[in-house]
């Protein structure tokens, strides 16, 4: 039934008609209902406890025993929730949906206000339901990030602040050194969707089991291993803007069809974390798709499709445009340095939200403030800052996290993959990314949802989340491009 409702989910966002945003509200609780009745009954909980001691002799990560465990852990966590607010939540995040996209399109907060106040309300309750070791942020992460504690993000953003501020403050006055004006001309867009067609087909991604659609805010979704879905969209005066959608979704895709097909419907058949899932995205777009081996192959392609707007276009001038440094106002445009610190803003406010520090109301105001603290901009309009993510519309708040998460995760799995696989950029170059998607399939994707994120970082890498790989990643690469 969750897959059912992905499906529905799919739908909303790409192809369903405005108006129907209330009939598919009923359809939305019907199936979230009846999933939750099915799953958290008595007799499900008595078959998990027996079964629980049955596998007790099986190894750790055989199939039966993981299953069980994960299963389980899914299990309590939903008991703890009731019929009646997963319904209340279904249909107030599918209208909610409904109501971010009139506000986006009418460039107006208060038209979304009252449908966010309600989704706020009701994730408060579910924290509340849920319960929490140490504060109420801790209930909402942890349906992104096992495990994880908002304390431990807290020490790990501020690793990343005393490094990335400093660090934006020296590029600020030098980011007219990299020039990436020839980025920003016409791109015709019919031509870009071809383009990012072929770069998804160099990485690996297998059109007999997904798709490519358009839609406002890029997302990939999967039914399966065999029907992933990726979304992006087309920008005619940025060609970067549509590519990196492509091969961030493409990442978040490559994982969803490397997943064993025996994992199909069970909870294996998934991710252990968003930020682990978020890290396949982040290796794609940054470590790959932004850095020289990529470009040394792939702008004679872009060249083929764009010969007048790219003409005269070398290789060390696409490598320093797609990386160029400013502080801007939209997350998905960001570079790579100033990122996390759009992730900073929306984890501040998020927590204040949920601890009832701030309200509703006050979140265009308290956005643009955090913006101009940790970016030194400000939005113009709803649709430039508090307006521009699809995320609390859909009730995910404790999601913002697993993009810097992710983006930590990024730098070290990519780190041991060159380490494993000697030769992988020079792979990269000559337009061969198999080996790459290989030691993803096996070390990462294979292992579905077996493990739990800490667990799994450990197994690929031999230690734990770090934010110092990312760190000196960032300050050597910005450092050569800047000459820092």
């Amino acid at each position: 039934m969750e897959k059912a409702g992905a499906v529905l989910g799919w739908d909303q966002q790409t192809y369903m008609p405005p108006d129907a945003a209330g009939s598919r509200s009923a359809q939305m609780v019907t199936l979230a209902t009846l999933a939750y009745d099915r799953f958290v009954n008595d007799e499900v909980g008595q078959l998990l406890e027996r079964l629980s001691h049955d596998v007790e002799a099986l190894p750790y990560d055989s199939f039966a025993r993981s299953l069980i465990r994960v299963t389980r852990r899914k299990y309590q966590r939903e008991r703890k929730l009731s019929r009646d607010l997963v319904g209340k939540l279904a249909e107030a995040t599918t209208l909610g949906h409904h109501g971010w996209l009139q506000a986006r399109e009418q460039n107006r907060f208060e038209v979304f206000c009252p449908y966010l106040e309600r989704i706020v309300d009701l994730v408060v309750q579910k924290a509340e339901a849920l319960g929490y070791p140490e504060c109420r942020y801790d209930a909402l992460l942890d349906e992104f990030e096992p495990e994880m504690r908002t304390s431990r993000v807290e020490a790990l953003f501020s690793q990343l602040k005393e490094a990335l501020v400093p660090l934006v403050q020296a590029i600020r006055p030098q980011v007219a050194q990299v020039d990436d004006s020839f980025l920003h001309r016409h791109f015709d867009e019919k031509k870009q969707w071809d383009f990012g067609l072929a770069v998804l087909q160099a990485m690996g991604f297998d059109f007999r089991r997904g798709r490519m659609d358009s839609t406002v805010h890029p997302f990939t979704t999967a039914f399966s291993p065999t029907d992933v879905r990726i979304t992006t969209h087309v920008v005619p005066d940025n060609l970067a803007s549509c590519l990196f959608s492509v091969v961030h979704e493409g990442g978040h895709a490559l994982y969803e069809q490397g997943i064993p097909l025996e994992f199909e419907r069970t909870p294996l058949g998934e991710a252990p974390s968003f930020g682990v899932h978020e890290s396949q995205s982040r290796l794609w777009e940054n470590l790959v798709g932004r850095s020289r081996p990529f470009w040394r192959h792939f702008l004679p392609v872009a060249q083929s499709f764009f010969p007048a707007e790219l003409r005269g276009v070398d290789l060390e001038a696409m490598y320093r445009a797609v990386n160029r440094v400013e502080p801007s106002l939209i997350r998905t445009d960001a570079d790579e340095v100033t990122y996390n610190l759009h992730i900073f803003v929306r984890f501040d406010l998020e927590r204040q939200l949920v601890d009832g520090k701030l309200a509703v109301k006050d979140l265009p105001e308290a956005w643009n403030a955090l913006m101009q603290d940790y970016l030194g901009v400000v939005p113009r309009n709803p649709r430039e800052g508090v307006l521009q993510d699809v995320h609390w519309s859909d009730g995910s708040i404790g999601y913002f996290p697993s993009y810097t998460l992710g983006n930590l995760l990024a730098v070290q799995f990519f780190d041991q993959a060159r380490k494993e696989c000697p030769g992988l950029e020079d792979e990269m170059a000559a337009g061969r990314f198999g080996t790459l998607k290989k030691w993803l399939n096996e070390r990462i994707h294979a292992l579905g949802g077996k493990y739990t994120p800490a667990e799994l970082v450990s197994r690929v890498t031999g230690t734990e989340l770090q934010a110092e790989p990312y760190i000196r990643y960032i300050r050597s690469k910005y450092g050569e491009i800047y000459g820092l």
